[in-house]
């Protein structure tokens, strides 16, 4: 017998994950959207997707994705103010499509707004995916386990997945080498994260983990799709207001960076999710521990 365990969103300021916050960014527009993208269908299991996302960022989302009542993101704890991972999965998105604009997503409410799930929930999700033709499957969250053995019902759902469906998954946020599942599973491509120093280098990101069972990285720090608020950490006495755009700090960005690289090759070069995987990892690890770089 396991104990059950709590799952967390890799985006920072929840136990565990030292990444940092959002702050307010400034808009900007997405790339050209390449129309080969649009048979492309990639799930994503975070907070869900903000009420308006189709309103307040149409040229990100617009016609990309099913809006269904179970997938919002609730994002508010009270009034205007944010959950601490409130638009996590609306920025996720974000992510995913500045890497590959104009795929196709489906996005599922897997964690609360605070960032917690559990793995019941999760195992639950993932079997639900399974039943949809998907090519990739985002993962920007996860768990530790008693003495890193792996969660046996969570490798169970991952193995249970079609084996066209190419699973990406979050390292998290502790800066070692402990493994997160489900990231640290073989069959999912778990992702480390970078960060640009002063000096404009490339560098391992302070905040991520690594590890042998780390397969690719990708820049951590991202600007993307927010929605409209106030965003504080509990205990401080004023709050930060959003308008739409946020930039935040976690593997919980590097990895949908990855999904979308691996979306967009298959468009461009008209390969399956696993082949367009395996070439996008073909070149020499980053840093040890760290994973091929994916830009």
């Amino acid at each position: 017998m396991q104990p059950h365990h709590v799952v967390v969103g890799h985006g920072g300021n929840v136990m565990g994950n030292p990444g940092d916050r959002p702050r307010p960014t400034d808009p900007f527009n997405p790339p050209k959207a390449d129309d080969r993208l649009s048979g492309i269908r990639v799930g994503v299991l975070d907070t869900g997707i903000s009420s308006g996302a189709q309103l307040e960022h149409p040229d990100w989302f617009k016609d990309r994705f099913f809006k269904e009542p179970d997938d919002v993101d609730p994002a508010y704890t009270s009034g205007a103010l944010f959950g601490l991972q409130g638009g996590h999965g609306t920025f996720v998105a974000g992510v995913i499509q500045s890497a590959a604009c104009g795929v196709a997503f489906d996005p599922e409410v897997a964690l609360d707004v605070n960032g917690f799930g559990d793995e019941e929930r999760l195992v639950a999700k993932i079997a639900e995916m399974g039943k949809k033709r998907l090519d990739l499957l985002n993962l920007s969250l996860g768990c530790y386990t008693e003495d890193d053995v792996a969660s046996e019902p969570l490798r169970n759902a991952i193995n249970a997945l079609p084996p066209e469906t190419v699973v990406v998954a979050s390292a998290g946020n502790r800066g070692d080498q402990r493994p997160s599942w489900p990231a640290a599973f073989c069959r999912v491509t778990a992702v480390a994260a970078l960060a640009q120093n002063s000096d404009g280098l490339i560098i391992p990101a302070c905040y991520s983990s690594f590890g042998h069972w780390v397969d690719a990285c990708a820049i951590g720090n991202r600007s993307s799709t927010y929605l409209k608020g106030e965003w504080k950490l509990p205990g401080e006495p004023g709050a930060t207001p959003f308008a739409l755009w946020a930039y935040w700090s976690g593997t919980s960005f590097a990895a949908p960076w990855v999904t979308g690289r691996i979306a967009a090759t298959m468009a461009k070069d008209g390969l399956t999710a696993v082949q367009a995987r395996d070439k996008l990892l073909v070149n020499p690890e980053f840093h040890a521990g760290y994973g091929v770089f994916v830009k």
